[in-house]
């Protein structure tokens, strides 16, 4: 899609009405059958006590909206994951399984997969989408890539997107935790056929490549019996201070705006709601109630400094502290990609012991390129195996198309045991 195609569909967008449905959310446990109602998987979370990865329901689904008419069979499954302070939360999203059976060796792959920028309200998760509920989305092709060469998919919706929430945009030990704990997912649904022993790849783009990576960085610590053989990660926004100054006031400020109220929505303790005037608090609605292209519509060339009863600028906003004296510069940058990050054998935070596969367009317009060459400079200068290509002739969004074929032979020659060549 060109940018003008883009600015053109992004106009036209128009918002969705973010529904409340009041449900008893079911009880921590695995489910006997997948007998759950839409509402149960969706319904507003309540207390959460199983595992990481525990399955909390689930039911049959068909997905529209991967094309090519894939035989496979699929669910959408509520799951129990963790949250960047630790608490157990639910999840939702979902799993397809090939019906042609897989012939490679070994079991059957599952590919952990993050989709790029959605929406921050319930309406927009990935799981409704795909299965038809409403279409604003455009990684339908790239999973179909997956499903087509055999692996199954394990896709996460991401966090905040049962009823009443709003998405944690951004927050990266959320992004990682729920990808990972849907791969833990995958394997216990009843009358499923993945097995505990099945590869993992993880993929995703933009704010998929971010938790891509987050899912990379956290595997070994909080996921360790998952047989993570490689990651994919594209079009990443590894810096968001970087990121953020070049969304404000620009043609995507949209993305900057999922971003603040993600935030917020994560550390709601944090000095927010009180700031906004009133052209604040209708933005903060207006996130709430629109997917991808109804918020790049929205806020086209707005900026922060609009939204705040003191007209508070970027850098003036980092300053501010919480109730235990940290800023949200602090929390920001907790956020940044490539960290801490080293080889198994090392003594980084986040130890990385498969190779990674960073990437983005030639004409990439919406992602600074120094941010995501930064990232791939961080994983070469800790050791860690990284493929890297810039070479894709297209912007930011025809690249999560134009590299499916990359990402999916990337992941196969991983899971068939092949060894990885780095080009650091």
């Amino acid at each position: 899609m060109k940018l003008r195609t883009l600015l053109t569909t992004v106009a036209a967008g128009a918002a969705l009405a973010v529904p409340t449905v009041a449900v008893v959310p079911p009880a921590s446990g695995a489910p006997a059958g997948c007998t759950a109602s839409d509402a149960d998987i969706y319904a507003a979370p309540g207390a959460v006590s199983g595992a990481p990865g525990e399955l909390l329901a689930c039911r049959p689904t068909t997905l529209p909206g991967v094309p090519h008419g894939i035989r496979m069979k699929a669910w959408k499954v509520r799951y129990a994951s963790t949250d960047v302070k630790g608490a157990r939360i639910a999840v939702s999203g979902f799993v397809a399984v090939p019906e042609a059976p897989w012939t490679k060796g070994g079991s059957r792959p599952v590919v952990a997969f993050n989709p790029g920028t959605s929406g921050s309200g319930p309406q927009c998760a990935l799981s409704k989408q795909m299965s038809g509920q409403y279409v604003d989305h455009y990684e339908g092709p790239n999973l179909a890539e997956f499903l087509k060469a055999g692996f199954a998919v394990a896709a996460t919706d991401g966090v905040g997107y049962l009823d009443g929430q709003v998405h944690t945009y951004m927050v990266g030990a959320n992004a990682g935790h729920a990808l990972l704990d849907v791969a833990r997912t995958s394997r216990r649904i009843p009358g499923g056929d993945l097995r505990a022993d099945g590869k993992v790849g993880i993929a995703g783009y933009s704010e998929g490549g971010a938790a891509s990576l987050w899912g990379a960085q956290l595997a070994a610590s909080y996921a360790p019996e998952l047989n993570v053989a490689g990651a994919a990660a594209g079009g990443v926004p590894g810096d968001l201070k970087i990121t953020a100054k070049a969304l404000n006031g620009g043609l995507f400020a949209g993305f900057l705006a999922d971003a603040l109220v993600g935030l917020n929505a994560a550390y709601p303790e944090m000095p927010f709601d009180e700031l906004m005037n009133d052209a604040g608090r209708k933005a903060i609605q207006d996130v709430r109630n629109n997917c991808l292209f109804g918020t790049l519509a929205a806020f086209l060339g707005a900026r922060v400094e609009n939204f705040s009863k003191d007209r508070l600028t970027l850098e003036q906003i980092y300053a501010l502290r919480g109730p235990d004296g940290t800023t949200w510069g602090e929390i920001v940058d907790r956020q940044k990609l490539g960290v801490d990050i080293g080889t198994p054998s090392s003594s980084a935070k986040y130890k990385i012991g498969f190779p990674v596969f960073q990437y983005r367009g030639l004409l990439e317009e919406i992602i600074p390129h120094e941010t995501e060459e930064a990232t791939r400079a961080a994983y070469c200068a800790a050791g860690i195996t990284t493929r890297w290509t810039a070479a894709y002739p297209a912007e930011h969004l025809t690249t999560d198309w134009l590299a499916a074929g990359d990402v999916t032979r990337f992941l196969g020659d991983r899971f068939e045991g092949k060894p990885a060549q780095g080009n650091c």
